[in-house]
C-alpha cells in the first residue's frame, strides 16, 4: 500500500505545509482521506490525475480537513470527468455538502456526488460498502476525540494495515484500534508542555502510551501547527522513550509504501 502525504498542516498557513489531505493507494486506485485547503494542487503535484480521484474520506467536517473538496468537484468536471465521486464522512456530512453547494447555482448538475455518512464501527470497502472490490481491502472507522464528530479509519490491504487519525486527543481506543498497523498517522498539533483539548501533543501521546503501550510499527506525525517549527525533533525525541517503532515527522509530499 501507498500513502502519499499531501497536506501535513493546519488552519494556520506555513511554508511547505498546506492543510490536511493524504492519498492511499487502496486496490491500484488513489482514495483520498481529508481535503484541506491547498490539497488539490498536491494532488497534482504528486503525480496524480485529480480526475483519477473519486473516492474522498473525510474525518471530520472543519475547514482544514475539507476546504478543496468543492474545489476538487468543481476541477473534475471542468477537465471532463463524468464518473460520480464517492464521499464518506461522519454524521452531518449530507447537511455540510448540501451547504456548500447551495450558493453556487451553476454548479447545480455539473457533477454527481454519492455521500455515505459513517458511525464507528462501521465497515466499507472503497468501491462502496458492501460491495466487492476483488481484493481483500476493507476500511473500517473508529470515533476519536474532537470539539465535533470526528473518525480515525484503518485501511487494511494485501495483508498491511494503516490507521489514519485526523484530529484527536490520544485515547485508548483510538490506540487499540490501531493495535498491530503497519503505520500509524496520528496527529501531532502542538509540542511538548502545550496544554490542549481535542488534540494531541508529544507528552498527550506518551502518557497514554504508559497507560497502553502502542503496537505499531511505524508512526507518522502530521497536523503541526506553527508553535511546532524547530520542536520536531524534540518531539521525536521524547515519544521514543516511550514507543519501540519508528517515528517520522511527516512532510508535504512525503511517499511511503507500507
Amino acid at each position: 500500500m501507498k500513502v502519499t502525504f499531501l497536506g501535513t498542516g493546519v488552519g494556520i498557513p506555513q511554508v511547505g505545509r498546506v492543510q490536511s489531505g493524504l492519498i492511499m493507494e487502496i486496490g491500484d486506485r488513489p482514495v483520498l482521506f481529508d481535503c484541506g485547503c491547498g490539497v488539490l494542487g498536491r494532488i497534482v503535484e504528486a503525480g496524480y490525475g485529480h480526475t483519477d480521484i473519486d473516492t474522498v474520506i473525510l474525518t471530520h467536517l472543519h475547514l482544514d480537513h475539507v476546504g478543496d473538496v468543492l474545489a476538487l468537484l468543481k476541477a473534475r468536471w471542468l477537465s471532463g470527468a463524468t464518473n460520480a465521486v464517492h464521499i464518506y464522512g461522519p454524521q452531518g456530512t449530507q447537511e455540510w455538502f448540501g451547504k456548500v453547494m447551495a450558493p453556487y447555482d451553476y454548479l447545480q448538475d455539473k457533477f454527481k456526488v454519492e455521500i455515505t455518512e459513517l458511525r464507528g464501527g462501521e465497515a466499507f470497502s472503497p468501491e462502496g460498502r458492501g460491495e466487492d472490490t476483488g481484493d481483500d481491502s476493507i476500511i473500517t472507522c473508529t470515533p476519536t476525540v474532537h470539539s465535533v464528530p470526528s473518525l480515525a479509519y484503518r485501511v487494511e490491504s494485501k495483508s498491511k494495515a494503516v490507521v489514519y487519525t485526523g484530529d484527536t486527543e490520544p485515547s485508548e481506543m483510538l490506540f487499540r484500534f490501531a493495535d498491530g498497523a503497519d503505520a500509524f498517522i496520528h496527529e501531532c498539533s502542538f509540542p511538548l508542555g502545550f496544554e490542549t483539548t481535542n488534540h494531541a501533543t508529544p507528552d498527550m501521546l506518551t502518557g497514554m502510551m504508559q497507560k497502553y503501550p502502542l503496537e505499531v510499527g511505524h508512526l507518522y506525525l502530521v497536523h503541526l501547527y506553527p508553535h511546532m517549527q524547530g520542536r520536531e525533533a524534540e518531539a521525536v525525541e521524547h515519544i521514543i522513550n516511550y514507543f519501540k517503532g519508528n517515528i517520522t515527522i511527516a512532510s508535504d509530499l512525503m511517499k511511503i509504501e507500507v
